[in-house]
């Protein structure tokens, strides 16, 4: 098993009645990502900027981490099983005399995703994950 971590991109998202599809790889391999639908419909109202009558799940997500002085810092896909990824979100909270914690959370790739579209941060997949994810075409 490699530990190897490599930079992936967000490709697209593609959005349908029934599903949200997310296209992340390297030039070399791409591969998707299947979520519910009202994932790439809140994504679709984040990339809008949208006007909304009230805050929703990501907006409070923003407000906490903005209110505690935690930064999100990058995503990782780790793994997958049977279609199903696994990644992990990393923060950093400023302590006091300048202290800087790293946290490390369990998170569903589809809100490491739209986290990382929120903050433009760098996705990143270990090279074992990125061997075993079937390849798709866009």
């Amino acid at each position: 098993m490699s530990d190897e971590i490599i930079k992936i991109s967000f490709n697209k998202v593609l959005q349908s009645d029934h599903y949200t599809l997310f296209f992340l790889g390297t030039e070399d391999k791409r591969f998707a990502i299947y979520t519910e639908p009202k994932v790439g419909l809140h994504l679709q109202s984040f990339l809008s900027h949208e006007e909304k009558l009230r805050p929703d799940t990501y907006d409070l997500l923003r407000s906490i981490l903005e209110g505690f002085s935690i930064k999100p810092l990058h995503i990782l896909f780790h793994d997958v099983k049977e279609n199903i990824y696994f990644s992990r979100l990393f923060l950093e909270q400023s302590g006091s005399f300048d202290t800087k914690q790293i946290v490390e959370i369990d998170t569903r790739p589809s809100d490491a995703l739209t986290i990382a579209l929120m903050y433009d941060l760098p996705i990143f997949c270990t090279k074992d994950l990125l061997d075993k994810a079937p390849e798709v075409e866009e």
